[in-house]
């Protein structure tokens, strides 16, 4: 489903009130949160996503990040935050998304493709039916020690393109996105949203310079 632009933009890895502060002012429409992963970096504590969440004004989307992989266990996850949306980095093995539909009934359901063949099309395919929104990144969850995002890598957006076209759906890009190919992604993608962590980012704090020309090359679109 091709968007018109410029697109929406989720900064992830946010990690203070600051930085959301600082995201919101640049046009953020949306936060990323991110909880206990296997690895990457954005992770922070539980009291730290209580407090920035709380501070989050309305109108901007709350993102949890979880590497669960049980509804049980992501929905006694998200009932501790006032979260607006989880983001679902890795497979789900057990329950479905049936079940957190009906226990978080408010919360919508972002799932995460990671384009590493064409197989992310029939994945994001068999998702579409129960989801809200799928967001494509550059990880890999089938290594020993999976990587589930912030890997400040590109991925194939050709493949990316496609699964936009195939689905009724939103669709959020993110894997390696900075000022400098931003355009050019959202140009060949067409996603409803990009999403951006590393590519904003100095020393694992949020670069206001980085953001401002991300946020200018978006507009441009």
């Amino acid at each position: 489903m091709p968007t018109t632009y410029p697109a929406r933009v989720k900064i992830c890895c946010i990690s203070s009130k600051e930085e959301a502060d600082l995201a919101i002012r640049y046009g953020a429409s949306a936060l990323g949160l991110v909880s206990e992963m296997p690895s990457g970096p954005g992770v922070i504590s539980n009291e730290q996503i209580t407090e920035i969440a709380a501070q989050i004004p309305p109108g901007i989307t709350k993102v949890l990040l979880t590497s669960q992989q049980t509804s049980d266990a992501i929905i006694s996850q998200v009932k501790t935050w006032p979260i607006n949306a989880i983001q679902i980095v890795d497979k789900l093995i057990d329950g479905g998304y049936d079940v957190i539909r009906t226990a978080l009934p408010a919360v919508s359901i972002i799932q995460v493709i990671h384009v590493t063949g064409e197989n992310a099309i029939t994945e994001a395919e068999a998702v579409e039916p129960f989801v809200d929104a799928v967001l494509l990144d550059s990880g890999n969850p089938d290594l020993h020690l999976k990587v589930l995002g912030g890997t400040g890598r590109t991925h194939n957006w050709q493949t990316s393109r496609e699964i936009v076209r195939r689905l009724d759906i939103p669709v959020f890009l993110a894997g390696g996105l900075n000022a400098e190919n931003v355009l050019k992604a959202v140009t060949a993608v067409q996603p409803f949203a990009v999403d951006v962590c590393s590519g904003v980012r100095t020393d694992d704090r949020l670069d206001e310079g980085k953001l401002s020309r991300f946020m200018q090359q978006l507009k441009q679109s």
